[in-house]
This record gives structure tokens, sequence and C-alpha cells, in this order.
């Protein structure tokens, strides 16, 4: 039987993608559709159909699964942030936790590892300390929240259930100021207006907070005005000016300018204190970050007498928390403002033994390796693109006893396992940690061996 757009079907979610979304099949033909969970009975509506395969708009549940809960934020279905908001917190743990063994089997071809349940969060809401909000305007008023799936549609919002309630304190001040002042929104299409992008960042342990405006421009009128309005936040400490005047989805521009208050703030994950800018990269969950980092240090198995290289060390964090219990660190990073964090942090924790230096791994690791260099343990926390094959190379040449992968992409990961396995190191434990709590985003720590047969090359 063949299907086409706008046919209506009635079937069962059997699985679930990796994106979060409802898999079933219809006289053997696979449909995938947003909003639906295993053990759903649903009514759809197919709204694009290839050959094989479909991606259907849910229209009815007709048996609601036993996983299903009502979503705590009332417009999670149109918000592209919350993809699993529907799933029970126990079922989103069981998903993820399947996410990441099915790709280490099935793309990895990863064997022998013992594998530890998901570490979740007592509360899964209210977890993030930053926000990104794009700005729009809608019927002459401003419009402030995340983009709908697959869109650059803003879905408009007072508040988000993942977010800290003084980022959605900043919503309302934000949007009060562009209504007040008439400030002109910009516009993506015709590269006009000058508001784009509202970030807020929010230190747990200080309550401290940070509001940086982008702009496309150096300056907003009435500056002072919204200043004014942002002291309404209890911790407000900082209020930067960004500038991107390109034509481009990035939401940063390079330049910063502190208007009122610090150039950072100061946050605290263990006995490490961090001072984040603007720019800085540092994990959106400070609690279950705590939890991830203790887990790989841990994993590293540091006497005290290990020399230690950080991959990817951003602005230092693992490599400060290795620190404490390593001989020395040396953290690399392509980020130049993320090493400079990199180096203040340590000096402000009175950290001597670790040193950091700014280029890409794929250059710097192997220039190591050349020149001799050795590590006992070697940490990898890449983006979602995972390592290069040089990276794997010079990691696998230095010959460390341990390898800890720090990862955001199962994917990426079973791939990179796989390379490691080839040059003699084998994946011996998988811990996900759920970092990101009503998405189908998860963080898996692996730790690698070394084996007795290992043959390394160069």
């Amino acid at each position: 039987m063949s299907f086409k757009k706008d046919d209506k079907v009635t079937f069962v979610i059997e699985d679930i993608g990796t994106g979060g979304e409802g898999i079933g099949k219809v006289d053997g033909y696979t449909l995938f559709v947003k909003d639906a969970i295993i053990g759903d009975k649903i009514e759809a509506k197919i709204i694009k159909a290839k050959k094989n395969y479909g991606y259907a708009r849910l229209e009815k549940i007709i048996e609601a699964s036993s996983d299903r809960v009502t979503p705590a934020c009332p417009v999670a279905r149109q918000c592209g942030g919350c993809q699993i908001q529907q799933m029970s917190y126990q079922a989103q743990l069981r998903f993820k936790e399947k996410l990441v063994d099915d790709n280490l089997k099935r793309i990895g071809k990863i064997e022998g590892y013992e594998f530890f349940p998901a570490i979740g969060m007592e509360e899964p809401f209210r977890y993030r300390n930053k926000a990104q909000y794009p700005i729009g305007v809608k019927d002459g008023k401003a419009i402030m929240g995340f983009y709908a799936p697959r869109s650059h549609r803003i879905t408009d919002i007072k508040e988000c259930m993942i977010q800290q309630k003084k980022a959605s304190e900043v919503l309302g001040i934000i949007k009060e100021y562009i209504d007040e002042f008439r400030i002109p929104v910009y516009d993506e299409i015709k590269h006009k207006g000058l508001i784009r992008h509202v970030l807020t960042r929010t230190a747990f342990s200080t309550g401290e907070v940070m509001v940086t405006v982008v702009i496309n421009g150096r300056k907003i009128p009435k500056q002072d005005k919204l200043i004014e309005k942002l002291k309404r936040i209890d911790g407000l400490v900082s209020v930067v000016m960004n500038t991107n005047t390109e034509r481009t989805n990035v939401i940063m521009g390079p330049e910063c300018k502190t208007v009122w208050g610090k150039d950072f703030i100061r946050d605290k994950i263990g006995n490490v204190s961090f001072d984040i800018s603007s720019l800085s990269f540092y994990q959106v969950n400070p609690v279950q970050t705590e939890k991830l980092y203790k887990i790989a240090v841990e994993k590293a198995g540091l006497t005290g007498n290990e020399n230690v290289i950080d991959v990817y060390c951003g602005i230092g964090t693992i490599s400060l928390f290795a620190a404490e219990k390593a001989k020395n660190v040396y953290g690399i990073e392509v980020v130049k403002r993320a090493i400079e964090d990199a180096k203040h942090n340590a000096e402000i924790n009175n950290i001597t033994n670790a040193v950091f230096e700014s280029g890409k791994a794929e250059e710097v690791l192997p220039r190591m390796y050349r020149e001799g260099k050795k590590a006992d343990v070697i940490f990898l926390d890449p983006p979602r693109k995972g390592v290069e094959p040089a990276v794997v190379d010079a990691v696998s040449g230095m010959n460390p006893d341990r390898i800890v992968y720090v990862s955001c992409d199962p994917a990426t990961l079973a791939r990179d396992l796989r390379l490691f396995e080839e040059k003699g190191y084998k994946a011996e434990e998988a811990q996900p940690v759920d970092m990101f709590c009503q998405t189908s985003a998860v963080e898996t720590v692996v730790l690698l061996s070394k084996l007795k047969t290992n043959k390394h090359l160069s």
C-alpha cells in the first residue's frame, strides 16, 4: 500500500528516534511522529511521504501510553526547546540509556563493556543556568522564546520550565523595554533592526546573574533605562552588549562590552570556582556537571602521580577538577578566549599544576606526540562532531594507560570508540548522565583501557 501527504492513519508507536520522535508502522510503512511516545495508539496525518518512510503530525491520542504525562509547559508541543516533556522522567532515562547502548553496539560494534544506569536528577526542571532567546515582533508587540522545531518561527513564552525563574524575569523586562521605547527588533531576512537575541546566565552557587543583549550595531537607545529595569532582578551583577552585525545564524558576535557591573559571574562546582564571561563555554546544568566531572575523574583513577592531558578543555572545567588529584594537567582548546578563562580560573583557585594552550586538537596533539610527549591519562570532551582521526592517532600513540571520553553525541562517540579499539583501546565502562532533562540529548562518560596486546600506530 502506498501513502501520500494528508493521508490519515491509525497505528501504535513502537520505538523512539534519536530526536525523541515516536516511530510506528502502518502496513510496513514507517512513520516518524513528533510528540508521540512508545505505547501511544494515535491518529496522525502524513505531512511528508517518502518511498519507504514518512513524517506525520499527531492529530489525536486514541490510547495513551502508560509512560505519557501532561507536559509541565503549556507550549511544549509548539516550542523546539524540549522534545520529550510528554514522557515520564523514568521513561526519559530509559530512552537515553537505550539510545547510548544501541549506538555503541550498532554503530561502534562495541562489546563487553559494563553499562551503568543513567544518572538523573531529583528535580528535572529549572536546571539550566543559560538561556538564549531570539526576539521578534508579532501584532506590533515584542515576542521572545525559542524557535519552533525545524524553523525560525519564534514560540512566544512567558517562562521556560527548564530555565531558572530569573531568566523568565529577564524575558518580561526586555519585552517591556522594547515595547515602551519602540526599539527596533532585528529582521533576519532583511538584515535590519537592532536587538537580535538576549542571553542570560545564572550562577547557581552565588545567585549572580548576567544579561547579554546581542545587537546589530554598537549601542542601543535608552540603555540607561534598560539597565534600571534589569536592576529589578535579584542578583544582577553584569549587563553586556554583544555586537553581531553579520548576516548569520550564529547568535553571538566576537565583540562584548560591559555596560554595567562586572565582566563575569562567579560560580562554583565542587571545590572549584569559575569566572564565566559572556562568551565562555560552561556546562548548562551545574548540578549534573558536578556529577559528570566527578565520574570522569574517578574513572581516570588518579593517584597524584599522573601526567594528564585534557583535550577540548574549554574554560578548564575537567582540567581543574583533575588537577586536584593529578601531578600535572595540560589543557588544549581551540577558542583563545576560553584558554584565557582557563588560566584565570586556575589563578583564582591557586592551582599551579595546570597549563593551557590554545590551538586545534588535531594540530597540537600530533605535534606533542612527535616531540615525544607522554600522558598517563587523557581526557577527551569534544564537540558534537567527535574527535578528528589525527587526534585518535596521536592519543593512542602517546600510549596512556586510560582514556576518559566525555561525549554529548552517542553516534559520534560510538564511531570514535571503534577507531580507538582498532588502535588497541577497549571501552570498559559507559555511564550516561542526564544533563539535558526533557530533551533528547544525553552525555556519556566512557572509560577506555589499554589492551595488553596493544601495538600503537603513529
